[in-house]
């Protein structure tokens, strides 16, 4: 017999777990996002022509770079207080430094990916 939660979508909107909540949910998003990735470029490398016009469409790459680099730094973040467990009291402010480090990063990539799509 399965737990009768009874959750609806407001309550978990406004949940407590605020940043390393927000960062969980977005590292399983950015993980299957570059899942996606992969599965396209080798469709693209395999000819498949759906997914080479898929693949090519700026918005996809937009989302799958967002998703793939906020992975990455928060990957890196993961890594870092797993390597130095004296670090976890301070997580909080890595979550910050993350937050810093990705808008700056992925403000320069969505830049490149728009000069690309519109031809620069």
């Amino acid at each position: 017999m399965g737990l009768n939660r009874n959750v609806d979508l407001l309550t978990g909107l406004r949940y407590k777990g605020q940043g390393p909540y927000l960062t969980f949910i977005l590292h399983r998003i950015g993980g299957s996002a570059l899942f996606i990735f992969f599965t396209l470029y080798i469709l693209t490398l395999a000819g498949v022509e759906f997914a080479h016009a898929l693949f090519s469409n700026a918005l996809v790459q937009i989302v799958i770079v967002v998703l793939g680099i906020f992975h990455a730094i928060n990957g890196l973040r993961i890594t870092i207080l797993d390597l130095f467990p004296k670090l976890i009291q301070h997580y909080r402010v890595a979550i910050n430094i993350e937050w810093a480090v990705y808008i700056l990063i992925c403000g320069f990539a969505i830049f490149v990916v728009l000069r690309s799509a519109a031809g620069g």
